[in-house]
């Protein structure tokens, strides 16, 4: 007989009227209804809110060098960053800051969790406002839960629709700031009052906006539970030592109500009261008592809540506070659970971090500021000009990445008597590019030996001199082309 497992099918009572019951695999999300909460932990997530945002909306309007700040001209190909000016060549810039950010990430999570998605990922900074705005429209989270629970009434409309148009207000206020980092804001601003905007500034516009509404105003901790990856491969950089929002369950356990006046040891009862206020503050609405999660963000607001619980029974604070695995099983002050932040794993990332750092500073203090690429003219490879002389014709790319008009002399080497014919300075504005035309001869007494080969050379570009700023050179190497 075959010993494979078999999966027993047992018959279903039919439903009373003969048809077919059908049973859903997905359970809708009961909307969680976050209570607010103050704290010391709620005024470092606020003053997130106003920095990050400062930055974002203000960064757009500050002028620099008669334009803006920050602006990322795609129509131009130049990126504007306060003095730095980028070309496309640069985007191993990019690359390195992505690479930055990431083992920052690392960082800091292997310490301390998830502290950017408790205070500075931006669904948790607009979730955090739209948050806002819906109580002061439609009240506390007693107040929202009975208006959603009852009929539609003429308050309730009210304060609804108000809700939604500040929304949407702040979602495209969001989206006409982001694609200011685009389009120069102040053009932008001046083609909102017609509404003149472009097909594809009207897209990012309300895409943008439509991404911040839906967000941070529906979908909340359904993107941070679900949608994020982030929550997927945290596991991977925590350890027993990483410091967590924590639950002290020899603390608090067992749990249960009692009046101020009730000594909790007396009746065999731990510090947690079972108020369940750590559970009404969490955005995603999951129990910290039930150990570490992976919809836990981070963002304390159970650490304000339970230290005003336990201040109100007279207790000590600290029943739900950062601490590491370690340091609950083993009883450990903080000072103890500080020394362990210098680990193998910690080091390890902060090595790399500051070496990938001091690189990309030290090439950003280094970059030349200008650039130059060589082509070669596919028309004409190589030719004979007057008195035997092979000539080869090349297209340069001399791009300026300063704002003031810079001056240039051109030369070549790498064979003998190897020339220029008729160069001349070469003139480029600020932050512009010129391709200069160059024809390159070889005298005919040195053409013979070099025959049917192909040679290189080196083009030395040099800037002079000028207004403060000092000469600089660069050198791009080609080949030259001899007929036989």
């Amino acid at each position: 007989m075959s010993s494979r497992p078999v999966i027993p099918i047992q018959p279903v009572a039919a439903t009373p009227d003969g048809s077919a019951e059908l049973i859903s695999l997905f359970e809708r999300s009961a909307k969680i209804y976050p209570r607010s909460v103050s704290g010391w932990f709620n005024g470092w997530r606020w003053a997130f809110v106003w920095l990050t945002q400062a930055i974002f909306y203000g960064l757009a309007w500050l002028p620099w060098n008669g334009r803006q700040a920050v602006l990322f001209d795609l129509a131009t190909r130049r990126f504007y960053i306060f003095d730095l000016v980028l070309y496309p060549q640069d985007f191993i810039y990019l690359t390195a800051l992505l690479v930055l950010s990431a083992l920052g990430l690392f960082l800091f999570t292997a310490i301390a969790g998830r502290l950017w998605c408790g205070y500075a990922c931006p669904q948790t900074v607009y979730t955090q406002i739209f948050l806002w705005v819906e109580q002061r429209f439609e009240g506390d989270r007693t107040a929202r839960m009975r208006r959603d629970a009852g009929p539609w009434t003429w308050d309730r409309l009210w304060r609804r629709g108000g809700k939604h148009a500040a929304w949407i207000a702040i979602g495209l206020w969001t989206g006409f700031t982001f694609v200011g980092y685009f389009t120069p804001i102040q053009r932008l601003a001046a083609e909102a009052t017609s509404l003149a905007f472009g097909p594809w500034e009207w897209f990012w516009v309300l895409f943008y906006g439509f991404a911040t509404y839906g967000n941070a105003g529906h979908m909340r901790e359904q993107v941070c539970k679900y949608m994020c990856p982030y929550a997927r491969f945290q596991s991977a950089m925590f350890d027993a030592d990483t410091m967590i929002v924590s639950y002290d369950a020899g603390r608090g356990d067992p749990r249960g109500a009692r009046s101020r006046k009730v000594d909790p040891r007396a009746r065999g009862l731990g510090d947690c009261v079972d108020c369940t206020l750590c559970v009404q503050v969490c955005p995603t609405g999951i129990d910290i008592r039930n150990g570490l999660q992976s919809d836990c963000i981070g963002c304390a607001a159970c650490i304000d809540v339970c230290d005003g619980v336990m201040d109100k029974l007279g207790y000590a604070r600290g029943l739900i506070r950062y601490s590491t695995e370690n340091g609950l099983a083993q009883g450990w002050t903080r000072a103890q659970m500080i020394r362990r932040v210098l680990r193998p794993r910690v080091l390890i990332y902060g090595a790399i971090l500051g070496a990938i750092g001091i690189g990309f500073v030290a090439s950003l203090v280094l970059r030349s500021p200008f650039k130059v690429d060589v082509i070669r003219d596919r028309g004409a490879l190589a030719r004979f000009v007057d008195n035997g002389r092979v000539e080869n014709v090349y297209r340069l790319q001399v791009m300026n990445s300063t704002e003031r008009t810079q001056h240039y002399s051109i030369t070549v080497d790498g064979l003998p008597g190897l020339a220029l014919a008729g160069a001349a300075p070469v003139e480029i504005g600020p932050a512009q590019a010129r391709w200069v035309p160059v024809r390159v001869q070889l005298p005919p007494q040195a053409a013979p030996q070099f025959a049917g080969s192909s040679q290189p050379i080196t083009f030395h570009i040099e800037r002079r001199a000028a207004d403060g700023d000092a000469a600089r050179s660069v050198h791009e190497r080609s080949t030259f082309l001899v007929p036989r």
